[in-house]
């Protein structure tokens, strides 16, 4: 069976709640980390989601 090409990364909130979202990623296609901007229902405002590794 094939190997899978996409890793699961947190994105965390910079609003620092401690709210993340789970994303897969390709590492292959796209070597730089990650940055979104999305929902943080804890401050209730949209704001930067950064990309860490899984523990």
């Amino acid at each position: 069976m094939a190997k899978s090409n996409t890793i699961q990364v947190k994105m965390v909130s910079t609003a620092d709640t401690g709210f993340f979202y789970v994303k897969n990623r390709n590492p292959k296609s796209k070597s730089e980390k990650l940055e979104l901007k999305k929902y943080d229902p804890k401050v209730r405002k949209h704001v930067i989601f950064k990309e860490q590794k899984i523990k």
